[in-house]
């Protein structure tokens, strides 16, 4: 583990060295995040000496530690106000949509594939879960750089947020379900370990911001008690979702993230040092330096023959993708009839669409699989080919897009470095 550690702590001092580069390129950051992994670990190998990877030894480090990070300052950080105008079309983008994409996905990998036994329906519905979690980090920080509408930025967030803790869940049902070894689950079955899976990391979460609003009320501390505060409720939300109630830790932290949030930002009587922050500077540091982590390690384990071998599978699941998010255009006009009734305009929809990038959470779901299972290397190829297709394509594509939609002030120059 010491090996890994200086392997990974080496490559992202080479990065943020690298950092004032990709700004004067206008490069997105996890590329050359990407880049640096990817190189580092060829070089490292080829000298002879050990990295400290091992395939099995992720899913503690990714689950346990930068999971609940990402989720928990994500949802600290969304504005709670904004989030409530706008949860309808969120909720839409988020749920509905989720199982849209994850049975669209899985049927074309399926399909494509066409391998039932070395690529059973199991692996198809991992694949369409881990692929349905989007992370619009780099096509929001675009928005807000160009001067896009908020609206668009608060849409893209909230389905991230609340999309991410359901396809995590669901990536857990089907994961359990390839694992277990009994009879074949009902669908009736899966959908109720989801729903209790959602529910029940709600009710933890909900109890656990409870219970640490009581204590800030109580310390009314400066900002580092908040912040410590803040860090034992997310991971007590999580570690007593997964390993005492075995219900959804994604959803807990969530919760309890909210929850905090929307407390954190309210003014109190005594105007102490905690109103009005959105998000303490330690937790984006916490979120960006988990990102981070997690491109660097998908570039030191992405290798050549995984492209040779399994190309046209990820060609199959980048078209799946596509396909799936049309549901975009399906789901926002119902917005226009649900309360409050606002209308998502045309190009707000395609900017939507296209900013439905896959990132963080798919790297650490893929990074998590167990090796136990025959086809974890096929579903982590396509995962790790699906997010090169996002890095170097989709993303960089976003700003002209942004600017054919008139959805950006037209002074703006697209920025570097996206984080």
């Amino acid at each position: 583990m010491s090996a890994l550690f200086l392997f990974l702590s080496g490559l992202l001092a080479v990065a943020l060295c690298l950092e004032p580069l990709t700004e004067r390129l206008r490069l997105p950051f996890p590329t050359v995040l990407v880049l640096v992994g990817f190189i580092g670990s060829e070089a490292v190998v080829r000298l002879g000496w050990d990295t400290g990877l091992r395939a099995d030894n992720f899913n503690d480090l990714v689950v346990y530690v930068f999971l609940p990070v990402l989720i928990f300052a994500t949802a600290l950080g969304l504005d709670p106000h904004l989030l409530r105008r706008n949860l309808v079309p969120v909720l839409l983008l988020a749920i509905p949509l989720l199982l849209l994409s994850t049975g669209t996905i899985a049927l074309l990998v399926y399909l494509g594939i066409g391998h039932p036994t070395g690529f059973p329906w199991p692996a198809a519905l991992i694949t369409g879960a881990l692929l349905s979690a989007t992370d619009p980090a780099a096509v929001a920080h675009l928005l807000r750089h160009l001067g896009g509408p908020e609206r668009v930025v608060i849409l893209l967030e909230g389905e991230g947020l609340f999309n991410d803790a359901a396809a995590v869940v669901l990536f857990e049902v089907f994961l359990s379900t390839a694992l277990h070894t009994g009879p074949t689950r009902s669908l009736t079955y899966l959908l109720r370990e989801f729903l209790a899976g959602l529910c029940g990391g709600l009710a933890v979460g909900l109890g656990v911001a409870a219970v640490a609003l009581l204590v800030l009320r109580w310390r009314r501390g400066p900002r580092y008690e908040a912040l410590v505060v803040s860090l034992i409720a997310a991971y007590a939300a999580y570690l007593t979702s997964e390993a005492v109630v075995h219900v959804s830790g994604v959803m807990a932290v969530l919760a309890t993230g909210l929850v905090l949030g929307a407390a954190l930002r309210r003014p109190t009587r005594g105007g102490d040092a905690r109103a009005g922050s959105p998000e303490p500077a330690q937790w984006a540091f916490n979120a960006n330096l988990a990102d981070d982590l997690l491109f660097i390690l998908m570039g030191a384990t992405v290798t050549v023959s995984m492209f040779e071998e399994r190309w046209l599978a990820m060609l199959i699941a980048i078209g799946g993708i596509l396909a799936a998010r049309t549901g975009v255009y399906l789901l926002m006009p119902l917005a226009a009839h649900l309360p409050p009734r606002a209308a998502i305009p045309r190009a707000y929809q395609t900017a939507l669409y296209w900013g439905g990038c896959r990132g963080a959470v798919t790297l650490a779901l893929a990074l998590a699989l167990p090796v136990d299972l025959d086809y974890w290397w096929t579903i982590q190829s396509i995962a790790f080919g699906v997010v090169v297709f996002n890095l170097f394509l989709q993303v960089p594509t976003t700003a002209p897009l942004l600017r054919h939609l008139r959805l950006t002030d037209a002074h703006c120059d697209a920025p570097g470095g996206q984080r």
